[in-house]
């Protein structure tokens, strides 16, 4: 009987030292925000108060807080963070009129536990990001950029984070894009390494730490989100943003929530508020995760908006609502320009935008436009358009740019523009008063055929005349060819602007595509 009883009590005792080891953490997580302040539409751009009434619209700060809350408060036993993958900044007039001031006092309400730097946090250059670290309590992090020369920067982004969470640690690390410097405006003061490379350096002095447990936020696409999963030792999951993707178990042509790469978790949330994620790692007491579960959530009508955030979102709207709602056209179709598309191929938005531009110095000699895609940020659905809906659209305050340059450095430019489709990258060019061809299996460089202007092949030694953004004629998106270009202007009208009094000149607007970009 004793012997019996000593049996059961260390089977117990052991039981109950297994059932210590293991180790739970909620991992809830949002990214790409890009200012949807208020909520948004089924194609991503700020939706109207009488659809919002009507449980018609998505997201917005107050539902994201909403959840972030409930969920904070189902799991207020267990090991929660709250993370966000980088770009708040940039894509509404919340951003436009108050820059970043509203991004960041959201995010502190919320409370975040940190956050990585997106290359949007760099659209003010580097005053832009600081703004956003003087004003949030918690920690912005990128492991791959050093930041020690800039003046304004230095002491602001820490290379990782290590949390105490449950009496764990938990190690954040990060890292961002490394072409952010052509996709946004740091400073020469700050210094980007390879991602893989910053975050396997980082992952061995947190393990020398002894923290066992170890989360890389990044911003850099879910394919750089992949290879550092596969081929970086020691991540627990990788939480991403950048690439706007979407990971659900419910919804049709998303990846697997989360998707196993070499064991490893990998994750995002799709972008604009739609979707808050909630991550479940089990750790054994080696560190090892034993299990990972989870989904995005949509954030849909059944959401509730938390009041005292649409009552502070309704403060700041009024000073632009005027603006925002005045009417400047009206479609006879949707015009898409979801990045999915206009990042791929030929899409109606570029189609519009680019027309736009070229109509509008047509009579200074100019032959070509050339807009890039990662300029276009939603598209617009059929009937009223208003000023607000257009600068969805366009939020980046470009101005045109009107330039000469040779058809070899045309050539050279649809080359950059096509070398990193597979990425979905912003700089895919949609264009006007020209066509070509596209063999996207081909090896960067040797994809661009078929090149006309007008009905005429282009002339390699031939001088034409072209209007881009100033973004792109200033080296923007790897279009580099452009930034010596001849009697270059960058100074020219707003291109929402632009492109709204197009739309109202060619009211009802019909959205079109016309084989100008023929993908082989």
């Amino acid at each position: 009987m004793i012997l019996r009883l000593m049996t059961t009590t260390c089977v117990l005792a052991m039981t109950a030292s297994v059932a210590a080891a293991d180790y739970t953490l909620h991992i809830i997580h949002t990214n790409d925000l890009h200012s949807r302040i208020e909520p948004i539409n089924r194609f991503d751009s700020t939706c109207s108060a009488e659809d919002n009434a009507a449980g018609e619209c998505f997201g917005g700060v107050a539902r994201v807080m909403t959840k972030i809350n409930e969920l904070r408060e189902e799991l207020a036993d267990e090991n929660v963070v709250v993370l966000d993958a980088g770009d708040q900044y940039q894509g509404s007039l919340m951003y436009t009129t108050y820059k970043g001031d509203v991004e960041a006092e959201f995010m502190e309400q919320i409370g975040y536990d940190v956050m990585a730097v997106g290359n949007h946090e760099f659209d003010d250059g580097d005053e832009g990001l600081r703004k956003l670290t003087d004003a949030v309590s918690f920690p912005v992090i990128s492991g791959n950029i050093d930041v020690s020369s800039s003046n304004i920067l230095a002491g602001q982004v820490e290379n990782h984070v290590v949390l105490e969470v449950g009496g764990e640690r938990i190690g954040i690390i990060s890292a961002l894009a490394a072409d952010t410097v052509e996709t946004s405006s740091p400073s020469d003061a700050v210094i980007f390494t390879e991602e893989a490379e910053s975050l396997a350096a980082d992952v061995a002095a947190l393990e020398a730490e002894g923290v066992t447990k170890i989360i890389a936020l990044t911003h850099m696409g879910v394919s750089k989100d992949m290879a550092v999963a596969e081929g970086v030792a020691g991540l627990d999951a990788v939480v991403g943003g950048h690439s706007h993707t979407l990971f659900s178990n419910t919804e049709e042509d998303a990846m697997a929530y989360p998707t196993m790469v070499n064991g490893v978790p990998v994750v995002q949330a799709y972008a604009y508020s739609k979707y808050v994620g909630h991550l479940t790692l089990v750790f054994d007491d080696a560190g090892n995760v034993t299990s990972a579960t989870g989904d995005t959530i949509l954030l849909d009508a059944s959401v509730a908006e938390d009041e005292a955030a649409v009552a502070r979102v309704a403060e700041l709207a009024g000073p632009i609502e005027e603006m925002k709602s005045r009417v400047v056209a009206d479609a006879a179709e949707a015009i898409e320009g979801d990045r999915s598309v206009c990042r791929a191929m030929e899409c109606p938005m570029g189609n519009l935008v680019a027309d736009a531009m070229l109509d509008r110095v047509a009579d200074q000699g100019i032959q070509i436009a050339i807009q890039n895609g990662g300029g276009l940020r939603a598209s617009i659905d059929a009937g009223e358009i208003t000023m607000g809906e257009v600068l969805t659209v366009l939020p980046f305050q470009n101005t045109l740019s009107t330039f000469e340059v040779t058809g070899e450095a045309i050539v050279a430019a649809l080359e950059n523009g096509v070398s990193e489709i597979e990425e979905g990258a912003g700089r895919f060019p949609q264009v006007a008063g020209m066509s070509f061809s596209v063999d996207a299996t081909a090896e960067p460089g040797s994809r661009i055929s078929d090149v006309m202007v007008g009905d005429t092949p282009i002339d390699p030694a031939a001088t034409y005349g072209v209007v881009s953004n100033n973004y792109i004629r200033n080296g923007g998106d790897g279009y580099s060819m452009f930034e010596d270009a001849m009697n270059a202007y960058d100074f020219g009208p707003d291109l929402a602007d632009v492109t709204a009094e197009y739309i109202a000149a060619n009211a009802p607007y019909q959205p079109y595509t016309d084989g100008r970009i023929t993908m082989k």
